[in-house]
């Protein structure tokens, strides 16, 4: 007996403490491993194959977001989803569903390469021991997850199919016609045939060579090689995602500066299925939240493509998109984003004469200008160039644009406001009734013209004005075309009529035309990184990219000396990345055959790497067929887990649990893979994830001394309602637990105090699940004493004896549990875990007093509760007799007999003022109750004979008499 041991314990040696607990739920995550209880099986005889009785269920696919292995471990913020979706995943088990529950691990990315080149230990290493330790700590938890199908994303035998996938994205077009995807083979097939001509710019198809049509190709791939403007960050060595950018234009890892280059780089041609991706959001059952930030990342609208000639050279054009054309009038000058093309070929040499010095930027001759506000551009993000500045900044490039319309001169500005990756890169700017081109106009003394008539008396002189008057209900003014100019005449129309107008005027004489734009720019999928999945693609010697085949998979990561980009000096933008694996000369340049019946020839292997979101664009497939290594997934086992059906029209996972942090990219991304592979006929789901829950989050109080250096939680003391460290006065403010904030609380740690059932039950008892909650450690006792109470309404604690009795429960203690069935039932199918288990405390507590505990009434209650204390309730299930586990036990149903009140209170009024109180049948007559209220000895002595007014009822539960 350890010095530890209380009285307490001594006079209660069979108590429900940490040390039995934790001795219950190592024996019994023992036993359900051993016994694979939550394995489900496959439709049919594949790998996974299980009895037919269970796979001819109705299924149920639960699903959590893809975790990281981080070094660092969990905290107790970490397993709130995971537990939520075991739970359900539980609970759905018990109520006859097949249930595919499992959990793998997003493997690749930056966090490893980082810490490989710190220390020198392969990434793979330090992520498998990460993973190792991470499998520990869930499994701790009790997580019901189907072993079997798990996996890493830096398996071999995974990526081999995330490259398969790839090479299909690569060999593919979007058939504009069709609307669908469809391999490139059929789009070489009408070249050849010349049933569609090559783009603008190619010759012939019959005249190209390997490399020309190679080209032309690539106008048309869904996965392609172009140079494209890209985040690049010397200090880092790698190009970023924009989601890798912070907003002051530096890189979120690092803090280096982030600058504007051309690379060659892969893409993926998402901006083709932006329609599908925003129509197929109506038949998802998702957060509208949710909805609307991937409305807005895509970010369609409808408006009209104009040319502007340039003044004195009848070849060269500006084409802008606009959502306003009827504003055609009003626009005053042009702006061309910095890195637009065009401006490389029309800079003059010298001003022109009457340039205003304000436009120049202080620099004698444009081309100096246009330099110098180029690199001072490329030194900002997107988010910082989009940002409302008060500055606008800016500078003539020289050159006049001519407005189609009033046939007046527009000067050509290049500003960073504008962006090369929205629309074309270039707007036609009508100050007076857009906010960004108003203070612009500002700065720099450009004329204003109203064009849209203002509705709150402001007048039609911008030069008066405090700011651009925008409506989209008011009446076009000042818009009629000059005598000579073709004539359009807008004025008296409102906003609609004057765009169609305008756009039909437009299209008449080939200047313009109504289309559509797009917010979404095609997906940057290079990186500049070792540890990541390697890409299937080689080069020949005229530099012609060329997949492998299907027999070469997977091209596994070579091993490298160094695991670091090349890096620089973080302020020199004059650089270029240098890969890891470029400098394996052996891996880079090898001798193929591709089987194309060229026979064996030198080929030059892509260097860059897939960027962490390659391998969870698709890994909801792999969970389902996680061993077959001849098919990406075997179609009947596709269809019966994610194929559509009533009320899920696309398909899809049933329910896919994870943060609000992943509500555009991996979300988009993954919709988007979806889709091509069912395009191919690869698979039947239009969709990833029908049904899509975000879990809040777990804080905790961050504890800050006077530097605002964050002190370690634990140490910290409270006193008079202020907090202390070592003796100092410290802040305290509420926000995320993590290692760096030194608030972290391990799971290991609960549960070595509490058990893994307490930390469940109080992780789900803390509040919705879809809001965020403070830690409070001191909180989790009351859900360690919930589950003493319910192991002594069982067990007993000096003798370790079963105390149940086979007596019948009476009245009270039917309506009881069947209301708590009734209730839990409902809470547990709508995810309101908190709710479930206050009226399974309610119930225990109701069955703490009895004087015997009904076996008829315990074991429902250990069902309720096996969902989210699965160890102990298996325990006692055991120690009540039962031979088989509870997982997959019926759940008890509710007699609706005993849901139903058997009275209920109805308060009587006479005045307004309560007088009675009757109880009556829930179901009593409106009738039947008047006459019994009015019979009702306090309410005829209240009216004292008074003839009666009216009698209002609001069966069961109100009669309000009104006296005349």
């Amino acid at each position: 007996m350890s010095e530890t041991t209380t009285a307490a314990e001594t006079a209660a040696p069979h108590r429900y403490t940490a040390a039995l607990a934790a001795d219950i739920e190592a024996r019994w995550q023992d036993f359900w491993e051993k016994r694979g209880t939550y394995e489900a099986p496959n439709p049919g005889n594949g790998d996974l194959g299980g009895e037919p009785e269970e796979a001819a269920k109705p299924k149920k696919f639960i699903m959590d977001m893809f975790p990281y292995p981080s070094g660092a471990g969990l905290h107790v913020g970490h397993p709130l989803g995971y537990i939520a979706t075991d739970v359900f995943a539980r609970f759905q088990r018990m109520t006859g569903h097949n249930v595919l529950h499992t959990l793998g691990f997003d493997a690749f990315g930056l966090p490893a390469e980082q810490y490989a080149v710190q220390t020198g230990t392969h990434p793979r290493t330090s992520t498998e021991a990460n993973i190792v330790q991470m499998k520990a700590q869930l499994r701790r938890l009790g997580l019901g997850h189907d072993q079997r199908r798990s996996f890493a994303t830096i398996d071999p035998s995974y990526y081999k199919w995330t490259q398969w996938i790839f090479v299909q994205i690569f060999n593919s077009w979007y058939d504009r016609e069709a609307d669908k995807a469809r391999p490139i083979a059929a789009l070489v097939e009408q070249f050849e045939a010349g049933e569609r001509e090559t783009p603008e710019g190619f010759g012939p198809w019959s005249e190209l060579d390997e490399a020309g049509r190679a080209e032309v190709l690539g106008e048309y791939r869904l996965a392609y090689a172009s140079d494209a403007p890209v985040n690049w960050s010397p200090g880092l060595g790698t190009v970023l995602a924009n989601e890798e950018v912070t907003a002051d234009g530096r890189s979120e890892r690092g803090n280096f500066p982030v600058f504007k280059a051309k690379l060659r780089q892969w893409n993926m041609r998402i901006t083709a299925y932006a329609d599908r991706l925003l129509d197929d959001l109506d038949a998802l059952d998702w957060p509208e939240a949710i909805k609307l930030q991937q409305r807005n990342w895509i970010g369609r609208s409808e408006g009209a493509r104009i040319d502007f000639p340039l003044s004195g050279d009848g070849e060269k054009k500006i084409e802008v998109f606009t959502t306003r054309q009827d504003t055609l009038f009003g626009a005053t000058y042009m702006v061309l984003a910095p890195e637009h093309p065009l401006v490389d070929g029309v800079v003059p040499d010298a001003w022109p004469e009457g340039t205003h010095e304000v436009w120049t930027g202080g620099y004698a001759t444009p081309a100096e200008a246009v330099a110098a506000y180029r690199a001072q551009a490329a030194a900002k993000s997107d988010v910082e160039r989009q940002a409302d500045a008060k500055e606008k900044t800016g500078v003539f490039t020289g050159v006049y644009a001519t407005n189609p319309v009033s046939g007046e001169r527009a000067p050509v500005f290049i500003a960073d406001y504008v962006l090369m990756g929205y629309g074309t890169g270039a707007i036609m700017a009508v100050p007076a009734h857009d906010h960004r081109d108003f203070a612009f106009a500002r700065a720099f003394e450009l004329p204003m013209r109203c064009v849209v008539e203002p509705s709150d008396g402001r007048g039609t002189d911008p030069s008066t004005w405090d700011d651009a008057f925008v409506s989209y209900d008011a009446k076009i003014v000042n818009s009629t075309s000059p005598e000579g100019q073709g004539g359009v005449a807008l004025d008296g129309l409102d906003v609609t009529e004057a765009k169609a107008r305008t756009t039909a005027w437009l299209e008449e004489r080939g200047i313009g035309e109504g289309t559509v734009n797009y917010r979404l720019r095609d997906w940057l999928f290079s990186r500049q990184r070792y540890w990541g999945e390697p890409f299937p693609i080689v080069y020949d010697e005229n530099g012609v990219a060329h997949a492998l085949p299907e027999s070469m998979l997977p091209l596994e990561l070579p091993e490298v000396e160094d695991y670091s980009p090349r890096t620089f000096d973080p302020d020199d933008a004059d650089t270029q990345p240098e890969t890891p694996l470029s400098r394996n000369e052996e891996w880079v340049n090898v001798t193929l055959d591709l089987g194309d019946g060229k026979g064996p020839r030198r080929f030059r292997r892509e260097t860059n790497t897939m960027p962490n979101w390659a391998g969870s664009c698709w890994y909801e497939l792999r969970y389902l067929d996680p061993h077959n290594s001849e098919k990406l997934v075997d179609p009947e086992v596709e269809r019966y887990w994610m194929g559509p059906r009533e009320g899920q029209p696309h398909g899809g996972v049933d329910l896919y649990v994870g943060g609000a942090e992943h509500a555009v990219l991996h979300l988009l991304y993954a919709r988007f893979w979806s889709k091509v592979l069912h395009d191919l006929g690869h698979v039947s789901s239009k969709e990833p994830f029908h049904k899509l829950y975000n879990q809040g989050m777990i804080q905790a109080y961050v504890y800050r001394d006077a530097r605002g250096i964050a002190v370690p939680a634990v140490e910290v003391e409270e006193r008079d309602g202020a907090y202390y460290y070592q003796g100092e006065k410290v802040s305290r403010l509420l926000g995320k637990m993590g290692k760096s904030l030194k608030n972290a609380v391990t799971p290991d740690e609960i549960c070595a105090e509490y058990g893994a059932d307490t930390l469940r039950l109080y992780e789900m008892a803390m509040g919705p699940l879809d809001v965020s909650r403070p830690w409070d450690t001191r909180a989790v006792v009351g859900q360690y004493r919930l589950l003493q109470r319910l192991w002594r309404n069982v067990v007993d604690e000096a003798s370790g004896e079963v105390t149940v009795v086979d007596d019948a429960p009476d009245e009270d203690t039917l309506r009881a549990l069947h209301k708590a069935i009734d209730g839990v039932t409902q809470d547990m199918a709508g995810l309101r875990f908190n709710t479930a288990i206050a009226k399974i405390t309610e119930l225990n507590n109701h069955v703490t007093k009895l004087d015997g505990v009904p076996r008829s009434v315990i074991e429902p209650l250990l069902l309720l509760i096996a969902p989210l204390a699965p160890h102990v309730a298996e325990e006692l299930w055991r120690k009540l007799g039962h031979e088989e586990s509870l997982v997959h036990h019926d759940f008890p149903v509710a007699d609706p007999a005993y849901v139903v009140d058997e009275t209920v209170t109805c308060v009587v009024q006479v005045k307004g003022k309560v007088k009675a109180r009757l109880e009556v049948s829930p179901s009593i007559s409106d009738a039947d109750l008047e006459a019994q209220a009015l019979a009702e000895p306090a309410i005829v002595s209240a009216l004292d004979g008074a003839d009666i007014r009216k009698v209002i009822v609001r069966a069961p539960k109100l009669v309000n008499v009104v006296p005349a």
